[in-house]
């Protein structure tokens, strides 16, 4: 998979939400409800299919992946990794997967992710709130050797959520699993992983920021958020300190890249800045450029 010359960005958080081989179940559509209402919006529910019509007419390459949380829910995600690695397949311009797999699975998961690294999966997607476990839990470490051994990336959700929000208890979910400190241990135990913090990170936004800086293989997606709520610290290390670590992320269907391109144009980011945010960076950790 190499990069276009006319792509000229790379959504590296979006989600697919429905299968284009199967009608979805209820568990999942109450899901998708409460989020529409927790971030007041008409929320569709995308196929592979549908992600791939949409970032190519915007000239733009995708991350996609959904999320496990089997061992949570009891409830298997809507889309499988067979499904969206294959139908990924049929886009290699455009759609760039990522697995899902429990975390509670240990070395069957770790099985799971050497698999799928051979189908074409370039890493995985992780939601400690939604998934209820801490990233440097050590039962989760066989998953992380199996993701750094096959070069692949290992993606965490950090800080605040819209899952469960609103809904009593949460849905279930607790926040406190989702602080980017914990994946700092991951980094120093697996120092080649190549580890992205998913969103900016409220309330943990420092810790985010100071991990990033610090360990040379971790990045941030600027994901989930408008740009024009981004926290005056975020915006001032994108633009210095951290410009070769932050990548443009929408986290697509909560939020498109056109509201989210109009809201960051606001911000005034130098031009080469902007490039290495919304392609360039993207690009050499994928091993796209």
């Amino acid at each position: 998979m190499k990069l276009n010359d006319d792509v000229v960005a790379i959504d590296v958080h979006t989600h697919v939400l429905s299968s284009a081989r199967k009608s979805a179940g209820e568990e999942a559509r109450q899901h998708d409800e409460a989020m529409a209402k927790y971030f007041k919006t008409d929320m569709p529910r995308p196929t592979v299919h549908d992600l791939a019509g949409y970032y190519r007419e915007l000239k733009m390459m995708c991350v996609a992946f959904t999320v496990d949380n089997s061992w949570a829910t009891g409830e298997l995600p809507e889309v499988s990794n067979d499904e969206l690695c294959d139908l990924a397949a049929e886009y290699p311009d455009v759609i760039i997967p990522f697995g899902a797999v429990d975390p509670h699975a240990g070395r069957r998961a770790a099985r799971e992710v050497r698999r799928l690294a051979e189908h074409g999966a370039r890493g995985f997607k992780f939601h400690p709130s939604s998934q209820a476990f801490y990233a440097n839990d050590r039962d989760v470490y066989p998953i992380y050797e199996a993701i750094e051994e096959t070069g692949t990336i290992a993606l965490f959700h950090s800080g605040h959520t819209g899952a469960g929000a609103g809904r009593p208890g949460g849905g279930g979910i607790r926040l406190k699993y989702a602080n980017p400190m914990y994946a700092d241990d991951v980094a120093v135990d697996f120092p080649e992983l190549r580890i992205i913090l998913a969103h900016p990170s409220f309330p943990w936004q420092d810790e985010a920021l100071s991990v990033a800086l610090h360990k040379p293989h971790v990045h941030i997606d600027l994901s989930g958020w408008s740009p024009k709520y981004f926290p005056p610290n975020l915006v001032q290390y994108a633009r210095t300190l951290l410009k070769h670590k932050m990548l443009f992320g929408t986290d697509y269907p909560v939020l498109t890249p056109e509201r989210w391109i109009r809201d960051f144009e606001k911000l005034g980011f130098d031009e080469d800045v902007t490039q290495l945010i919304m392609r360039d960076n993207a690009a050499g950790l994928l091993g796209l450029s």
